[in-house]
Formats: C-alpha cells, structure tokens, sequence
C-alpha cells in the first residue's frame, strides 16, 4: 500500500479543495500530530504498572514514551505532586503519518463489536480526540505478555478550522466513521 502522506497529497488535496472551494494549497488541513496517552491513577501505588505502560506505548508508537506526573495533590485520590501518574507520545511527520494508518487499517478493525468511530470527539477547532479500551489492538502488543489491559486516548490535531472541514479530511483518510 502506498504511503498515507502520499494518498494525501495525490487524492484527499484535491477532493478538499474542490469540496471546500480553496484556492489555494496552503488553505487545505492537513495533520499536524497525533498524540498518544495513557492515565494510570493507580499507578502511584505500583510503579512497576507504569513502567510496563511506558515500554508498551513505546512499542505502539515506535518512539520513545514519557512518564507524566501529577501537577497538583488530591489527598482523596492518594496522590502528591509530582508522583508519576501516567505516560504519553507525541508523534509528527512520518511517524505520525504511519501510525495513523496502522490506526485505520489494523488496530479499529480489530476492536470488538466495531461500529465505527463515534463524531462527538471533534473539539470545535478541527481536532479529534478518540478513547480506546483496549491497548491490546495494536499489532505489536500480543495480548499473552500484555498483563493488565490499559485505555488510551488518541488525539489528533489538524488545520482546519472546522469540524466539518477536519471530519472530512479524516474521512477522506480512511478514518471509519459511525454513520
């Protein structure tokens, strides 16, 4: 299969212009990145969670994952600042354009009871933001060494400047949309 960056450039750019009457190439959305996270609130207790969630978000986005820590102390959740908390990537250029593909073509089909994607994730400025259950979709995690199934959420900013115009170009990319 060709390369998504290049699916883009030869097929959506010009389905977007001439849907949304740009004129010219710049005005056209495009991704900017895609980031990935996962919160682990009981990670405070076990550490050993949370370096296992970091190695498996590595492997997942082919780059390297960082631990994020609290920002303030919520004495109920038994939590201090700074305590580790969870993990997250950010990925941009190739890596992004490969992991979104991998996205749509491996990881939602792969999802139990798969309807498509639900819309309410768009923000209102043109970005998606997607909660998945399950990490275990992904191709390189087998679900044997996967200890404890974790969520993810999975954002996607781009340029445009509306929903529609961002759930198009997404559409556009393949992204299986609930209908």
């Amino acid at each position: 299969m060709a390369h998504l960056e290049t699916i883009y450039k030869e097929n959506v750019v010009p389905r977007l212009r001439k849907e949304y009457g740009y004129t010219s190439i710049m005005q056209v959305p495009t991704l900017v990145k895609i980031s990935l996270n996962i919160g682990l609130g009981s990670a405070s207790q076990n550490i050993k969670l949370l370096e296992e969630a970091v190695r498996e978000l590595t492997l997942i986005a082919g780059q390297k994952a960082v631990m994020t820590r609290a920002k303030k102390s919520i004495a109920s959740f038994k939590l201090r600042e700074g305590m580790p908390i969870g993990c997250r990537v950010t990925l941009r250029g190739n890596r992004m354009w490969d992991f979104y593909r991998k996205l749509v073509c491996f990881s939602l089909p792969r999802v139990r009871d798969f309807r498509g994607v639900s819309t309410k994730g768009f923000d209102g400025c043109g970005n998606f933001t997607l909660g998945i259950k399950e990490h275990s979709i992904f191709p390189e995690l087998t679900s044997d060494k996967v200890d404890i199934v974790k969520g993810m959420n999975i954002s996607i900013v781009t340029t445009a400047q509306t929903d529609a115009e961002a759930r198009s170009l997404l559409e556009y990319l393949g992204m299986p949309f609930r209908k």
